[in-house]
């Protein structure tokens, strides 16, 4: 799938580092920024973050077939891509169908960001390898031993599969990497998969998936995985973090933090639930269940109003940053948080 570059715009000097852009790491405790304080800590003391402005929202995109985006992924290119347009490439997707995986980029994580022109860098039709009513939820890892940025993607709502570029806008077909036959009889959706580098020893294993996972009994719930490449997978036959267990209709859309000596999984609980992005504490063998509670109260305002949701993570100047999806499923914006 080709797609032509735009010209990129002059870089500033200064070299902005991506902590974690795949496998978050964040630095606890204090801002490493000029002038900056102590960080506030929410549970499990990680960073607390607070609202700092709306992104992107779907009515400013030119690429915009059902006026609404969900699911972004911030990603650093700085010694990672050669002649990339910005310091920080964002991808988003619409999710209904036709859906499609999209691009901006900025040269700062706060932005402003820029549309890339030939959106959508993949679509739902991709001869030979398939041909389904939507593809959504982009993530990109970044793949150290490939050199790789590594994308993730649902299409439809029962697979996950994997694309791969050099450049990040690029990509070419890999192969499916998670579906419904891999998991229990009775699960109908394994969809919004984010991927990390993470250790697992006793595994074997180099790299850990988290997913959304649905069943007849219509009640979403964390589910995972591991591997040694990225590509082939083993998945738990049981949830990893159950809706019951916090106290929610749903939960979903789930990424991972970790610190020198621990591991963390957050989430987003559906609306009716509260609405908010909780926290459980899993370990860095993920042999723990110690649910934290609140990682992140939405707000009532706007853009929130009363949801927060598919977050991803990064820092700049060594400020942590959360990038998420605010406001009611399919109607909302992409917005920016800060830690405190």
């Amino acid at each position: 799938m080709e797609q032509r570059k735009e010209p990129h715009r002059t870089h500033h000097s200064r070299r902005f580092v991506l902590k974690g852009a795949a496998g978050t790491v964040l630095a606890l405790g204090t801002v490493s920024a000029p002038g900056a304080s102590v960080a506030a800590a929410a549970p499990g003391g990680l960073p607390d973050y607070q609202y700092l402005k709306t992104l992107l929202t779907a009515d400013e995109l030119e690429y915009n077939p059902t006026g609404e985006i969900i699911f972004p992924c911030i990603r650093g290119t700085v010694g990672r891509l050669s002649d990339p347009l910005g310091r920080y490439y964002l991808y988003y997707a619409p999710h209904d169908a036709p859906g499609g995986i999209c691009l901006a980029y900025s040269d700062s994580i706060e932005g402003p960001y820029t549309e890339y022109a030939d959106n959508p860098l993949v679509s739902r039709s991709w001869a030979p390898h398939y041909n389904v009513g939507h593809v959504s939820s982009p993530h990109v890892m970044w793949h150290e031993g490939a050199q790789e940025m590594w994308l993730y993607f649902h299409g439809d709502n029962d697979t996950t599969r994997l694309a791969r570029s050099t450049n990040g806008i690029d990509f070419r077909y890999d192969k499916v990497v998670l579906n419904t036959s891999m998991l229990p009889k009775g699960t109908t959706e394994t969809t919004y998969a984010r991927v990390f580098p993470h250790r697992l020893p006793d595994r074997s294993a180099e790299f850990v998936m988290l997913f959304m996972v649905n069943t007849t009994a219509n009640h979403r719930n964390i589910g995972w995985g591991w591997s040694a490449d990225g590509r082939n997978w083993q998945f738990a036959q049981q949830p990893l973090i159950r809706h019951s267990d916090v106290g929610s209709v749903d939960i979903g859309n789930p990424h991972l933090l970790t610190t020198a000596d621990n591991a963390y999984v957050v989430y987003n609980q559906d609306k009716a639930s509260g609405g908010n992005i909780l926290v459980t504490e899993v370990g860095k063998d993920f042999s723990r269940r110690r649910h934290l509670g609140i990682f992140y109260d939405s707000m009532s305002a706007a853009p929130d109003r009363g949801r927060a949701g598919s977050m991803s993570f990064g820092t700049e100047n060594g400020v942590p940053y959360m990038v998420y999806e605010a406001g009611d499923r399919l109607q909302g914006a992409i917005a920016l948080a800060r830690a405190r």
